[in-house]
């Protein structure tokens, strides 16, 4: 009996009726179905939404104020914190000029940043690549990094006194457990099939290291150096308790002593948005120098 060719075992199916519906005896073609990806929304689609945001707030603010249903010694006006600023930035205030208490607050907590950044990341690489190390490391760095940093300022205080020295190792102490973690999280961001082919290729353990591991953990390093700096500035009012007549945060704690809230108020807007502003400028960089982040 001849072999049916492919026509003819077409040919052979039962035909349709003349009023019925053919139903597809085969399947479509990979390339015809077409299938929709989740698109997650960028940041400038979020720009416009978060300016209304924070108009709403700043209308909600005046009006609670302007209408008198706060008093103004627990919320001051706008027009007093605005005031405030001015003041403090033309050196018109009781006090030191602003730029002053800004520049001794950025030189401790961008001195200490720096100084947790070259450490701390060393550290958690070692951590990520050596069982030896994490075991070290590991033990001291999981028992303070929840202690907050009021419970060991006396301590601090008592061992290094009240000069600059604590208020930089305060601030350093709470970024560099954040950076040391992150790091040692990123070295395992790595897959394996990409350190097997760079050793196939002939790449020696530090060319891996170097040119495989450390790419793969930049982006965890990043994220981890912006939650480290929020953290520095989170401790600052608590670093320039220590006997500090300049900085942003004595600012706020001499300014709360005397119940000047509007004074108390500004300096949180200007420790907020230096921050904040500092956490743009790192996601500008992370896009610079993983812009391959977020598009596997």
């Amino acid at each position: 009996m001849p072999e049916l060719t492919a026509p003819a075992a077409v040919a052979v199916a039962a035909p349709a009726s003349p009023g019925s519906a053919v139903a597809p005896t085969a399947a479509a073609p990979a390339g015809a179905l077409k299938t929709s990806r989740f698109k997650v929304p960028g940041e400038g689609s979020s720009v416009t939404i978060s300016i209304v945001t924070v108009a709403v707030l700043v209308l909600l603010w005046f009006g609670v104020t302007e209408f008198g249903l706060v008093k103004p010694l627990f919320l001051p006006s706008p027009q007093a914190v605005a005031q405030q600023f001015v003041e403090y930035l033309t050196g018109q205030a009781n006090d030191k000029p602003l730029w002053q208490h800004f520049l001794a607050s950025m030189l401790r907590v961008f001195s200490a940043f720096f100084l947790a950044v070259l450490t701390a990341v060393p550290v958690g690489i070692a951590m990520g690549m050596s069982r030896f190390a994490r075991g070290i490391f590991d033990p001291p760095i999981e028992f303070y990094r929840p202690l907050p940093p009021l419970a060991y300022l006396p301590l601090i205080i008592i061992w290094f006194g009240i000069e600059e020295m604590p208020k930089v190792l305060l601030i350093y102490l709470a970024c560099f457990a954040p950076l040391a973690l992150a790091a040692r999280a990123g070295m395992k961001s790595a897959s394996q099939e990409q350190i097997n082919a760079a050793y196939s290729m002939g790449a020696s353990y530090g060319q891996v290291v170097r040119h495989v591991i450390l790419p793969s953990a930049l982006p965890e390093i990043l994220v981890g150096m912006r939650i480290a700096i929020g953290f520095g500035w989170t401790t600052l009012v608590a670093a320039e308790m220590v006997a500090a007549s300049v900085g942003l945060g004595q600012m706020v704690l001499n300014a709360s002593n005397f119940l000047r809230t509007d004074i108390v108020i500004m300096g949180i807007v200007v420790i907020g948005v230096v921050a904040y502003l500092f956490d743009l400028l790192m996601r500008k960089v992370e896009h610079k120098l993983v812009p391959w982040k977020g598009r596997m």
